[in-house]
């Protein structure tokens, strides 16, 4: 009898370790003799481990992890060097199913080629538009910069108004697209990360805007009680 209930349990466990995961998260790393490749979320305030692999000469990797609802996870590279750098965590949209990232050693962020979900790539239409937003933003500071040095006053109070309109332009542009996309857990998601500073009523637009099923996602629940809490505040 002991054996038998001996056997069930093992056998239990053994089901429950061979549970197919929803999320696979697979790709190649141009250049990567050794490392570890992790795979994370964001949970209360803290940033969780998912899944992780160590690499020893294959660049490929494979993680995987469940995924209740489609959500932006990280996938970071500890090169298990001395030198520390903060320039290692690719951020992507994750849905069931394969997400493939391809990427380099040199430049792991910004050569990432990302393919998965149809929220992933709604995200990357939008960081497209930021790209333009921060591009010129780059420029104004310099422009600002050189009227600071050469004691330009008037120049300076120019740059500095083309300044403020050009991140009011920005978080009008997150808003909008929000409310375009409002059956994607990208609205939510923006509103969270990229405007969450911003007036209570545009915040409250993107969520008045979100269809049900997003009200109730992950994101959209944040999203409603953040509000709560500025407007309480």
């Amino acid at each position: 009898m002991k054996n038998s209930l001996l056997a069930l349990i093992v056998l239990f466990i053994v089901s429950c370790n061979n549970k197919p995961q929803d999320l696979i998260v697979k790709g190649h790393i141009k250049g990567l003799k050794k490392g570890t490749i992790y795979l994370e979320r964001v949970q209360d305030s803290a940033i969780i481990i998912l899944d992780s692999l160590l690499i020893k000469g294959n660049p490929n990797f494979e993680l995987s992890s469940e995924l209740e609802t489609p959500e932006a996870l990280y996938l970071r590279l500890d090169k298990n060097s001395t030198k520390k750098s903060t320039d290692n965590r690719i951020v992507f949209f994750a849905d069931k199913g394969t997400t493939e990232i391809t990427t380099t050693l040199k430049n792991f962020v910004v050569d990432a080629t990302i393919k998965g979900s149809k929220q992933q790539t709604l995200y990357e239409d939008y960081l497209k538009v930021m790209s333009r937003f921060n591009d010129k933003s780059l420029e104004l500071y310099k422009d600002k910069l050189e009227a600071i040095k050469l004691g330009d006053s008037s120049k300076i109070n120019e740059i500095q108004i083309a300044i403020n309109k050009l991140i009011k332009s920005k978080y009008l542009y997150t808003v909008n697209f929000a409310v375009t996309n409002n059956d994607s857990e990208i609205a939510p998601y923006l509103a969270l990360s990229e405007v969450y500073d911003a007036q209570p009523k545009w915040l409250d637009t993107i969520n008045q805007s979100l269809t049900p099923r997003i009200k109730d996602s992950k994101y959209g629940k944040i999203l409603d009680n953040y509000i709560s809490e500025l407007k309480e505040n």
